[in-house]
């Protein structure tokens, strides 16, 4: 695969694909490696986790280099959105997955009542991890940790568009102080992300666009393999007249047009009250016109990763003037760059407000009711991310409850993704599935319920069936389901510890 530069269009290296027979045999390593490791106790796991945890720290300039060169972005970018939260996960594993894994107490009914009940989370096996371009690195290595820590095998399908990361996470591994056979690093496009689905792993962890979404779940129902999928967004923000402009439209200048507005949490599309349109799009005119668009400390945006995403990208935007918008700053396009773009008197019927322009855009709208702001953000086929803005927290807990989607902010914007504490996932076309959290060690978990009896008696349920146990089962039910005397529900529950 030749690797040409987002920055400079020229080639920079060529990086070897993985063949069919290195996949399988990284699969039977991994299979076999996934036995003992899963047998591993999480103290023991964490503390592989910690030596990746490590390495990645040892090594941030040349890996902050690797993902600029590789991706586009500016460095800044790549510290603060790929290093620093995949170094937050890691943490947040290494101190909390012994508790968040260990085996969880539960209740049972009274006619359980010398039952004790458990859950234990298991590891699943051999996972397979296909990441994306966007963020290369976190997207990629957050998932790998986390399997990891849950007790799996992983392997990893860098991006072909973006394969230096992938190089830089295999020496990272190579590196760490771990058991090499945990995860297996295979570079390739389209054949090699299929033969991952095909070869039957026991988990799929997918990110990426909704078409490809679609054909990854399509081809791993052939075998039931159970996937999460991390999808598009079409993220909306929501402006009251009450909130804090000069704050909203600082947060909306960062949140359409960082990493380029190459991000699945990206403000994509803004709600703003009419009362406040006009400030709000004379500030934001204004702040965007200062950001640096190029390559260097001082730049904030870089280039686009794709020549095919720059061209997705411009297309919405001749569309949508096309279509009556109008261009208050940017629309311009120098080979992978592109100016960061407002764009007023935007509606639905533009794909630039329908479809992920995954783009440095900022289409606004304006209403007047907050419940037609609520319409309009629910008029998508995602339900990522979003972002409410206003001083009035009970209207603000209002709106969340209404919006459709996994992901929500109060008064900031994009940074949500950042919280390890949080579960993160979409809902309708967004994907299915989260991670991040405690949910995201169960995402990657069997979940095994067991029950332990110490009864010596015969259980209730057991034959013969008799007329008196039938009484019995109709007093029980009497009793925990039916409205009656607080002294009956009494003599019956004496009744009932009597006979079981």
């Amino acid at each position: 695969m030749k690797v040409r530069s987002p920055i400079t269009g020229e080639v920079v290296k060529e990086v070897e694909e993985a063949s069919f027979e290195e996949i399988e045999r990284a699969f039977h390593s991994a299979r076999t490696a996934c036995q003992s490791w899963g047998e591993t106790s999480v103290e023991d796991r964490v503390k592989s986790i910690r030596e990746i945890y490590k390495t990645i720290l040892d090594d941030v300039d040349d890996i902050t280099r690797v993902i600029s060169i590789d991706n586009g972005k500016v460095e800044s970018e790549a510290l603060m959105a790929d290093i620093l939260p995949t170094l937050d996960l890691a943490k947040y594993y290494i101190e909390e997955a012994p508790d968040i894994l260990s085996r969880e107490k539960r209740g049972s009914p009274i006619y359980y009542r010398k039952t004790k009940s458990f859950v234990e989370y298991t590891p699943m096996g051999v996972v397979s991890v296909i990441s994306p371009w966007n963020y290369p690195f976190q997207l990629s290595m957050i998932p790998v940790i986390t399997a990891l820590t849950a007790g799996n095998t992983v392997l990893l399908k860098p991006s072909e568009v973006t394969p230096l990361v992938g190089e830089k996470i295999k020496e990272i591994i190579d590196k760490s102080d771990i058991d090499q056979n945990l995860v297996h690093v295979l570079q390739g496009g389209k054949e090699v992300g299929e033969k991952l689905v095909e070869i039957n792993p026991d988990k799929i962890f997918f990110t990426g666009s909704v078409e490809v979404g679609k054909t990854v779940m399509k081809n791993a129902s052939e075998n039931l393999t159970p996937l999460t999928l991390e999808l598009g967004g079409k993220d909306p923000m929501i402006i009251h007249s009450d909130a804090d402009i000069e704050r909203a439209s600082t947060a909306a200048v960062y949140g359409a047009f960082s990493n380029s507005g190459q991000t699945c949490v990206s403000i994509e599309r803004v709600y703003v009250h009419k009362d406040v349109k006009d400030v709000f799009l004379e500030k934001v005119v204004e702040k965007t016109s200062e950001l640096k668009v190029g390559h260097g400390p001082d730049a904030d945006l870089g280039a686009i990763t794709k020549p095919e995403q720059a061209d997705i990208i411009m297309n919405h935007i001749e569309e949508a003037v096309e279509k009556g918008a109008t261009i208050l700053f940017g629309g311009e396009r120098e080979k992978q760059y592109i100016t960061p773009t407002i764009l007023t008197d935007t509606n639905h019927s533009m794909k630039i407000m329908q479809e992920e322009t995954f783009g440095p855009t900022m289409p606004v709208m304006d209403y007047n009711r907050i419940k037609k702001a609520i319409e309009y953000a629910n008029d998508t086929k995602f339900g990522l991310n979003a972002s409410v803005w206003t001083q009035n927290t009970k209207l603000a807990n209002k709106i969340c409850s209404k919006i459709e989607t996994g992901n929500i902010y109060i008064n900031d914007a994009v940074k949500n993704i950042g919280n390890p504490e949080l579960p993160f996932g979409g809902v309708k076309q967004s994907g299915n599935g989260c991670y991040h959290g405690p949910e995201g060690l169960k995402t990657f978990s069997n979940t095994k319920s067991i029950m332990i009896n110490k009864n010596k008696k015969p259980e209730l349920n057991w034959f013969p069936y008799t007329k008196e146990k039938q009484e019995t089962l109709k007093t029980a039910i009497t009793t925990f389901h039916g409205d009656i005397n607080p002294l009956k529900k009494i003599r019956n529950l004496i009744t009932l510890i009597k006979k079981t």
